[in-house]
């Protein structure tokens, strides 16, 4: 099986996608992800969704709005920030946006002078670690070696941090059976009580909302539709009901059904 996630390799999204497939392709954008895996290019994609410390990643709620795709899987994995360099004297920590922002007390507290510069990964980062002394990356610790240096270990403000990853397909492979599913809804209008229209649908029927988010549509100031992730299979007579509602609901706009599926931790 071929999967393609975000590159180079070394990337916490390679570590996930090694847990779905053995050859794997890499890009710098979760967009092109999805939409390789949608035009049948690929028959797996890995998307980083969210983050226990800095929350969803929106490009990725964005392209699974934009393309018609299936999730197949969850993988959560723990987040191990180390600090990469040649040696201790550099000027420049470069890691991905999230990185940063997730490591942002320690580097504070011990480089407080230092550049940060956001790049397309955490494996880019070392990357520029690995060929310039002046710079440390932040990524997982088996990633140094060689030159690298580790200068010090899970940098990261929480021991908790994890990332939650989902493993996308071609539409016509979404499953009903799973433990949970992720439904997108665009109700293409707006008034009072909606969004409570919306949670009454699953809580009426004792389904729980383990995430519910707003983006906004593209259409127009001030719309949106919503990502929702929910605990019960399609299978389940209480989820039809549901959805049945929802629909309803959105019936001026539309709800893309992504999928069931179940977790998988991946150290």
């Amino acid at each position: 099986m071929r999967a393609i996630t975000l590159g180079p390799a070394g990337t916490y999204s390679h570590r996930a996608a090694r847990a779905v497939a053995d050859e794997i392709e890499f890009t710098e954008s979760v967009t092109s992800i999805v939409e390789a895996v949608a035009d049948g290019t690929y028959e797996r994609g890995v998307v980083p969704i969210e983050n226990s410390i800095e929350g969803s990643v929106t490009e990725s709620l964005d392209a699974l709005a934009e393309y018609e795709v299936a999730v197949t899987q969850e993988i959560v994995t723990p987040i191990r920030h180390a600090l990469l360099a040649q040696g201790p004297d550099f000027s420049v920590v470069a890691s991905h946006s999230q990185a940063l922002a997730q490591c942002r007390t320690y580097l504070e507290t011990e480089y407080p002078d230092v550049s940060l510069e956001a790049v397309a990964s955490t494996a880019r980062g070392v990357e520029r670690a690995r060929e310039d002394p002046t710079v440390a990356g932040i990524g997982h610790p088996d990633n140094a070696g060689g030159e690298l240096q580790i200068l010090a270990e899970d940098i990261q403000d929480r021991s908790s941090n994890a990332t939650r990853f989902l493993v996308v397909a071609p539409q016509s492979e979404r499953s009903e059976a799973g433990g949970k599913s992720s439904i997108v809804v665009y109700p293409n209008a707006n008034y009072p009580g909606l969004l409570l229209e919306l949670l009454e649908a699953f809580a009426e029927r004792d389904i729980n909302l383990s995430r519910i988010e707003s983006r906004p549509s593209g259409n127009r100031l001030g719309d949106y539709l919503f990502h929702i992730d929910f605990e019960a299979g399609l299978y389940e007579e209480r989820t039809a009901e549901a959805l049945a509602a929802v629909e309803e609901i959105a019936a001026k706009g539309w709800v893309r059904t992504l999928g069931s599926y179940d977790s998988r931790h991946v150290v």
